[in-house]
């Protein structure tokens, strides 16, 4: 009896002291996380978060609701009867007027607004609404549809809050981010997510570089804000990807550098000022190193640098993997696009590539990226004129000026002056469309090509 009596006793003493140490340890300081390491230098602790709770995003979403707004588009469509037309020629038609909702930024106190392209798009009128419910007439300043960026402009005699940039380059995989907007006309609505992702590239023609993340967006958060943990805007919300249209897990924001850049070159030079590499090539990966019979699987591979093009004159060659651009790491097209989306025509960038196992770091100096012709596998294209256009009743395409390769001169008559009128189901609208296409696919690839001869038939080929 007594040894069992000793044995309860040890054994009421131990929980005792294990409870005691518990309660010393973690109910010190209850608002620090439990996983904290602290290092052997004095004053340097450590914190590891994996709570949400412990992430303070009320400041951050009080200031960005304030400089978020309601952008309502009216645009107006002619509707027609057909049966007017048929039986009496009747040509005109009743105006129809359409409506719709986005978001913006407030980016500057005297007025001016960062939205998405597809927001604001062939608007008739555009109204903007702050989230004190005052609302203004909004009138258009410029827009880059490649980037789907477009800036607007509201006169007002009120100082306008206004959001703080923040460098969307500093952002890492996993941060924490809001999203601000008006889903639905729900106004002043915000959500948490993370950083899921960098430099992702969902168009076909390789322009664009997102940051994807898992705050909810939907319909109207376009042109919203997305910011970090402190308030600063880090990029504008543009798009989801979904099969029913509204938010599944995913969504997108294009980066606050490369926007931020798009409204300076609109407000100082009245577009979007563009500087060109002048490399032509694909990004590697495990399939396209293999073909290739090299054993780089990362970076993009130069299958040639265009004539008198920056990359020619700095000594960048067929063969050549740009592997960093300005410390930025080169994975893909993406990577290769976002690093050069923010320079303007006249800047230098260092640009390393690897030749033969060797790491070379080469000065390039960006040209204006202004294509009128551009050459790809032994086929030259031209932008078309306004007669062409006219003789083929066609408002887009691009011509083949000349054929210089082996493989295409048996086909020499039938391609010669053809308009290419899509490359890989992309709207051939322009060089640079085209030249985007070509430059992001990997180097072995074929890509389906929609032709207009030049006796008006229409034909479908590989190239």
């Amino acid at each position: 009896m007594k040894r069992i009596s000793s044995l309860f006793l040890v054994a009421l003493m131990s929980g005792a002291t294990t409870l005691g140490a518990y309660k010393l340890v973690f109910d010190n300081d209850t608002n620090k996380s439990a996983l904290s390491i602290a290092s052997n230098e004095p004053n340097y602790t450590r914190n590891v978060s994996l709570r949400a709770e412990e992430v303070d995003f009320t400041a951050a979403a009080d200031n960005a609701v304030h400089t978020v707004v309601h952008v309502k588009n009216t645009s107006y469509a002619t509707v027609r009867n057909p049966l007017m037309e048929f039986f009496y020629g009747y040509q005109g038609g009743q105006q129809q007027q359409q409506v719709g909702t986005g978001s913006g930024v407030i980016i500057t106190e005297d007025g001016y607004i960062v939205t998405n392209n597809h927001v604001v798009q062939n608007a008739s009128e555009l109204e903007v609404t702050l989230n004190n419910n005052k609302s203004y007439k909004a009138k258009l300043v410029g827009t880059d549809s490649k980037m789907d960026i477009a800036l607007l402009k509201v006169d007002t005699p009120d100082k306008l809050p206004y959001a703080t940039f923040g460098n969307s380059d500093d952002i890492k995989v996993g941060e924490w981010v809001l999203a601000v907007g008006n889903p639905y006309n729900l106004n002043s609505t915000v959500t948490a997510g993370i950083v899921s992702a960098k430099a992702r590239n969902l168009s076909k023609d390789g322009i664009q570089s997102f940051i994807q993340t898992d705050a909810a967006v939907n319909p109207g958060n376009s042109g919203g804000a997305l910011v970090n943990t402190r308030g600063q805007l880090i990029g504008i919300n543009t798009m989801i990807s979904s099969m029913t249209g509204s938010y599944v897990g995913y969504s997108f924001a294009i980066p606050s550098n490369i926007a931020r850049k798009i409204i300076e070159d609109i407000m100082q030079y009245g577009n979007v000022q563009r500087g060109a590499l002048g490399v032509q090539g694909g990004e590697l990966n495990a399939k396209v190193a293999k073909d290739l019979g090299i054993t780089e699987t990362q970076g993009f591979y130069v299958n040639s640098a265009i004539k008198d093009s920056g990359a020619e004159k700095a000594g960048i060659k067929k063969g050549d993997i740009i592997k960093n651009i300005d410390g930025r790491d080169i994975n893909g097209f993406a990577d290769l696009n976002a690093s050069l989306v923010t320079k303007r025509p006249g800047d230098v960038v260092k640009v390393t590539v690897n030749r033969d196992g060797t790491l070379k770091t080469l000065p390039v100096k960006l040209s204006k990226n202004e294509i009128n012709s551009y050459s790809y596998s032994g086929l030259e294209f031209e932008d078309l004129t306004a007669a062409d256009k006219k003789k083929f009743n066609i408002t887009y395409g691009v011509k083949i000026k000349d054929i210089t390769g082996d493989e295409y001169m048996p086909y020499y008559d039938e391609l010669k002056d053809g308009i290419i009128l899509s490359v890989n189901n992309v709207k051939a609208k322009d060089i640079e469309t085209v030249s985007s296409v070509l430059n992001s696919k990997n180097p072995n690839q074929k890509v389906r090509v929609e032709m207009l001869m030049k006796n008006g038939q229409l034909i479908r080929f590989l190239m």
